[in-house]
């Protein structure tokens, strides 16, 4: 032990009172390793009450308080501060944790040594000074973890070299860098705001350390490509060295649902305008008319410019009356309305036939109704030729087989849902009986003799038939029917009346 181990010592109480009231923990140690004194925040970092808590000598205070690294590495005795300040080293800095022997971590110091000497540069007293860093690593073990963790993609550098320090797996992923690739590497080789839209704005933020805002980039990954992302860099301090955590967003997949999204509409609009059927594309909030197909304006006569921005009521697109109100209501109901017969009239007065289709679409948030209209006007007017010579020369359906009759259910009534239309539990249960019986072919004598009323009876049961249902012709009327079921589980009784020649 050096000679001036064993020199007097030397009233030391107006240093007490200098040092007892400073924010850092100090404790004097004698040169023959004993504690001498400790102020009161030396104590109450080491949980002591007193003096006697710490330790008599410096073996004592070994004994009571374990020191670790914080890597976990326990001290050895020589490692001490407290060994090395009575050895009469003189150091800066040595972060350890404190343990007490039981187990208990009392916090992280910051410990440094000073060798007090007289005037006659013997030594006079030793000094351990001691900061309690424990709120601030462990503030910064917080950020580690949640840094770590955090999934947005994150990359940490540190302003005095302009290296990068730190970076998470959020980064890695999106870039496909390794770690050790990263850390110590210069901004200037991978640039993080590069293709920044603000670049100049951002680098003067950097190099000032302020915060940086949000702003679209191209990031380059380690394949070489770059990827669409939006930078920000916020200033943050990490073990007192001024640094920038820059995060990133990535919009790559964005990119990619917007390319697809705006072909996905090219091909539409395209499949929209060469369409053959007349179509139309209608806002649902005042049903006003978005665009048609050249279909459309061939069918009709109205150029687009005409109609777009009108009302699909001002130029009567659905029908009128009861059977518009029906479209309008089942519209806005399910969303859709399958193919309905309806009359149109073209802009040069031309009434035609068209079946209807409709279904609701969303197009750049608004809810829209797409049309479809297909013409059956020279079909109807077949139709209609076909019925006039059938009821030409049909005196009742006796001259009808059941065929016969069932073909002509398939040719009226065409894409009129059900809904829109008459039902036979409209009619009353006699008006039923007789349409039964109308639709198994019978004459009015047969149904008034089956069912044991006169032929008047069941002439006014028919007419009220012909007014519920809206159709005006018998044979019609049997058609109608046979659509819904009716005249089928018994067959029609069919007289073959002989021909006479001529």
């Amino acid at each position: 032990m050096p000679d001036h181990i064993t020199q007097p010592r030397t009233d030391r109480t107006r240093l007490h009172q200098i040092i007892a009231e400073l924010p850092e923990g100090v404790i004097i140690i004698n040169p023959d390793q004993t504690i001498a004194w400790a102020n009161d925040a030396a104590l109450a970092i080491h949980g002591a009450k007193s003096l006697k808590d710490l330790g008599r000598t410096v073996s004592d205070y070994r004994s009571r308080f374990e020191l670790r690294y914080r890597d976990g590495q326990r001290l050895s005795p020589d490692e001490y501060p407290m060994a090395r300040v009575v050895a009469g080293e003189s150091f800066s800095e040595v972060i350890a944790e404190v343990h007490q022997r039981k187990g208990k971590r009392l916090g992280i110091q910051r410990l440094r040594g000073l060798v007090v000497t007289d005037a006659d540069e013997q030594t006079d007293c030793l000094a351990l000074i001691i900061d309690d860093e424990t709120e601030r690593f462990d503030a910064e073990e917080r950020f580690e973890r949640a840094f770590a963790a955090n999934p947005a993609p994150a990359i940490i550098a540190r302003l005095s070299d302009m290296r990068y320090v730190k970076v998470n797996q959020g980064f890695l992923e999106l870039t496909g860098y390794l770690q050790e690739t990263l850390i110590g590497r210069s901004v200037h080789e991978l640039d993080v705001l590069e293709g920044a839209l603000q670049r100049d704005l951002a680098i003067e933020r950097l190099h000032s350390g302020m915060t940086i805002p949000q702003m679209e980039g191209c990031l380059r990954v380690a394949t070489g490509a770059s990827r669409t992302v939006i930078v920000a860099g916020q200033p943050l301090e990490i073990g007192d060295e001024a640094c920038m955590l820059f995060t990133f967003a990535d919009l790559h997949p964005r990119k990619q649902a917007e390319d697809a999204l705006r072909q996905s509409e090219q091909r539409f609009a395209s499949a929209f305008r060469l369409a053959p059927c007349p179509m139309a594309m209608i806002a649902l909030d005042g049903l006003r008319l978005l665009t048609v197909n050249d279909a459309f304006t061939a069918a009709t006569g109205w150029r687009r410019e005409e109609v777009v921005g009108r009302t699909e009521p001002e130029l009567g697109l659905w029908g009128s009356g009861p059977t518009r109100d029906d479209v309008v209501r089942l519209i806005r109901q399910t969303g859709h309305l399958r193919p309905t017969d309806i009359h149109y009239k073209a802009k040069d007065g031309r009434i035609g036939n068209y079946l209807l289709s409709a279904e609701t679409v969303a197009i750049h948030g608004e809810h829209c109704v797409l049309t479809v209209m297909l013409d059956i006007t020279e079909r109807k007017q077949t139709e209609a030729e076909l019925l006039a010579a059938i009821e030409a020369v049909m005196q009742d359906t006796s001259w009808f087989g059941q065929k016969v009759v069932e073909k002509l259910a398939s040719l009226t009534q065409h894409g009129r849902p059900e809904s829109l239309g008459p039902k036979v539990g409209d009619l009353t249960p006699r008006a039923r009986d007789v349409l039964e019986l109308v639709a198994q072919g019978r004459s009015d004598d047969e149904i008034a003799k089956k069912l044991g009323v006169s032929r008047n009876t069941i002439r006014n049961h028919v007419s009220a038939i012909y007014r519920a249902t809206g159709v005006r012709k018998r044979s019609a009327l049997i058609v109608w029917a046979r659509e819904r079921g009716l005249g089928a589980h018994e067959k029609a009784r069919v007289q073959q009346k002989p021909i006479k020649p001529r």
